[in-house]
């Protein structure tokens, strides 16, 4: 259900005039959003044949094996079987790029086969191919930990992440924080406030009536912020997202997760 703008901005600025220094999560009181929804959306993201986010991961599969660009190539033909090849890649990305010099997402890397291996054009961010493909590798780590490379050249990016998720933006002057770390286990509008832990996605949420990913809810919460979203694949949101999954370490992986 869609909050309405006023009752958020009223919500937001009542949650800005709320005392207190932001803190992370301790780990051992860290939950996943699966825990703050309803019986029958978990029961929905239970059930493989009632969750819809598994339309996309099957639509997933048959793309894995479709030879596309000028090398008339399919994921399976460098990959092989996605069910052993795939088996915890999801749970490590964001992941540093050698040639990049800084961390990109599995969905960035899944372009980056495509352009460098298989020589086809890359697919748009939150395209259905894009979302399918990510949802397929993704859904091969199910319930296996949250592992962010133990790579110190990943820490700055790791640390930029925190910065913005800390930072007090946009015409609210509100933070990520203070929402998800001082004010969890509250309400917005009627809305559960979860913790923020990304273990889901891609995701289907009902508002959506769709599969989307990470960086789409961010850009969300960043509009409901009121503040300038960062563009899908930027620099700045691929920190945040490092950060989210950093924050997220040993919980473990729920895609495709069905959420409000």
């Amino acid at each position: 259900m869609s909050i309405g703008p006023l009752k958020l901005i009223s919500a937001l600025l009542l949650l800005g005039a709320i005392p207190g220094v932001a803190a992370e999560i301790p780990l051992a009181e860290r939950k996943s959003g699966y825990e703050f929804m309803g019986r029958e959306t978990r029961s929905m993201q239970d059930d493989d044949t009632a969750n819809p986010g598994m339309l996309w991961v099957l639509d997933g599969a048959t793309a894995w094996n479709r030879k596309t660009g000028t090398e008339n190539k399919s994921c399976a033909d460098c990959h092989g079987d996605a069910a052993s090849s795939m088996k915890g890649v999801a749970a490590r990305y964001p992941a540093f790029n050698e040639a990049r010099g800084r961390p990109v997402n599995l969905e960035q890397q899944i372009n980056i086969c495509r352009t460098d291996r298989q020589k086809a054009p890359a697919l748009a961010f939150e395209s259905k191919e894009l979302l399918a493909l990510s949802a397929h590798v993704t859904r091969q780590s199910r319930d296996m930990p949250i592992a962010p490379p133990n790579d110190e050249r990943i820490k700055p990016f790791v640390e930029a992440g925190r910065a913005t998720f800390f930072r007090r933006q946009g015409q609210l002057n509100f933070s990520c924080s203070q929402c998800h770390d001082d004010n969890w286990n509250g309400r917005l509008a009627g809305a559960p406030i979860t913790q923020a832990h990304p273990v889901g996605y891609p995701i289907y949420r009902l508002e959506w009536q769709n599969l989307g990913s990470l960086q789409r809810r961010l850009r969300n919460c960043m509009t409901g912020m009121r503040t300038e979203p960062y563009d899908f694949g930027s620099s700045d949101i691929v920190d945040l997202e490092l950060y989210l999954k950093w924050r997220a370490r040993d919980m473990k992986v729920e895609a495709p997760a069905v959420r409000p």
